[in-house]
């Protein structure tokens, strides 16, 4: 059995879901989104977002990570605040000692949809789709179980490729 946490790191909202993965079955557990203040300082959101993280790994005790990689956009200071915000995630799941994983937005909705220029809707159609009775509690949670159902699937994969 393994306990995987996804994570769609971000500094307004940073998205995390919880799953079980147990072959090729799928179990959701938690999901949920850390939210910082625009109106406070980079340093106060960081540590928020550090310690928002740091209690949901606690609480929901994971024994691997799956995180989402950086997309570059057009805007840099857009671009520096994901990274900055997605270091914290990595440092967390660092301090937790989970193996962590990172997968590409594409990989991950092909993973989950057959293709990778899936649009959002599709994807969290798949996430309750695989994941039924699921309560989302938004588009950063369901990106973050997208996250951690594309890594459980692509290491099933994986395992059956060596076996």
């Amino acid at each position: 059995m393994r306990r995987i946490i996804g994570l769609d790191p971000g500094l307004a909202a940073t998205g995390w879901g919880v799953i079980v993965a147990e072959g090729n079955r799928l179990r959701h557990v938690a999901n949920g989104i850390i939210k910082t203040r625009v109106t406070d300082s980079m340093v106060e959101r960081l540590n928020h977002l550090h310690d928002g993280l740091m209690a949901v790994m606690a609480q929901q005790q994971p024994t691997e990570a799956a995180v989402e990689e950086v997309f570059v956009n057009s805007n840099p200071q857009s671009t520096i605040k994901l990274v900055q915000a997605r270091g914290v995630v990595l440092l967390c799941a660092g301090r937790a000692r989970l193996m962590v994983a990172e997968h590409s937005t594409r990989a991950v909705k092909k993973a989950l949809t057959g293709t990778g220029a899936a649009e959002k809707p599709q994807v969290q159609a798949m996430v309750e789709r695989l994941l039924p009775g699921v309560q989302i509690t938004g588009t950063d949670a369901s990106d973050a179980l997208a996250v951690a159902i594309a890594h459980a699937h692509l290491v099933a994969s994986m395992r059956e490729l060596m076996e």
